[in-house]
């Protein structure tokens, strides 16, 4: 391979060092990641150009001083890494986030039945379905050294605004062309938990997802999960109607696209 040139190698040292220093937005969405700009202007336009960061300067005019990070960007980033030998973030140094192939629906069925009580937990011609219809609205975190799924989020796509019970048993209801997203699981194996990947799933998921145009998240939660669910960004609507699992549940949701 030959030697990148000078303006080559700034741009890709700007570009890791952004990805490294990144920093969720704490005043917009809690998902998107931002940077503060202290490098070469000139760098962070070509950047901006490939669609790596996106400048707010160039949408605004405003004098902002970070840019966020795009998902192109933050994968070019790791490749970055890996190429120069360096280490990423401690999340994906072990974990790669990617929609669940066909052949771990396996996983997806298992990982139900360990993250949900009997009553709660979708059945697995229900999960099979998705995987299948819907697989592309379902990412995975998958252990690098194991090969295995460890975490899950999982969804169906609608252009209804309310979440229902049907969504969770009834895979008719998923709309391909739908606008919303209504989120039916979230796992994490016990073994990984207490380590942030939750809160990772959601926040690739809502990137990808905003990038891909969707408007809303929704999902419903028992009380004691409202908490956690608020920190990763999301508003609490109150008491939903769902009587899945004859529990009570809170209905949340989500801006991605508005």
């Amino acid at each position: 391979m030959g030697k990148k040139g000078v303006q080559e190698a700034i741009d890709e040292m700007t570009l890791a060092l952004l990805y490294l220093t990144s920093f969720p937005d704490g005043e917009g969405s809690r998902f998107n990641e931002i940077a503060w700009k202290n490098y070469s202007f000139e760098a962070i336009d070509r950047l901006d150009e490939k669609d790596l960061i996106i400048n707010p300067r160039r949408k605004s005019g405003g004098g902002y001083k970070y840019v966020y990070m795009t998902e192109k960007g933050r994968q070019k980033a790791r490749d970055l890494l890996r190429e120069m030998g360096m280490e990423d973030k401690p999340v994906y140094e072990r974990f790669v986030f990617r929609s669940i192939k066909p052949e771990e629906t396996d996983q997806l069925v298992n990982m139900e039945k360990a993250c949900f009580p009997p009553n709660e937990a979708c059945s697995e011609a229900f999960l099979r379905a998705i995987v299948e219809e819907a697989g592309d609205r379902c990412l995975a975190a998958v252990d690098r050294e194991s090969g295995k799924i460890a975490g899950c989020l999982y969804g169906l796509t609608t252009n209804e605004t309310i979440f229902n019970d049907t969504f969770l048993a009834d895979i008719s209801t998923h709309d391909p062309a739908g606008c919303n997203i209504m989120i039916l699981g979230l796992e994490v194996l016990e073994a990984y938990r207490k380590q942030g990947l939750a809160r990772e799933l959601v926040f690739n998921y809502c990137r990808r997802e905003q990038e891909r145009g969707i408007r809303r998240l929704v999902l419903t939660c028992h009380p004691n999960k409202v908490k956690m669910y608020r920190k990763f960004g999301f508003r609490d609507l109150g008491e939903s109607a769902s009587k899945w699992g004859g529990g009570t549940w809170h209905e949340m949701d989500i801006n991605l696209n508005w």
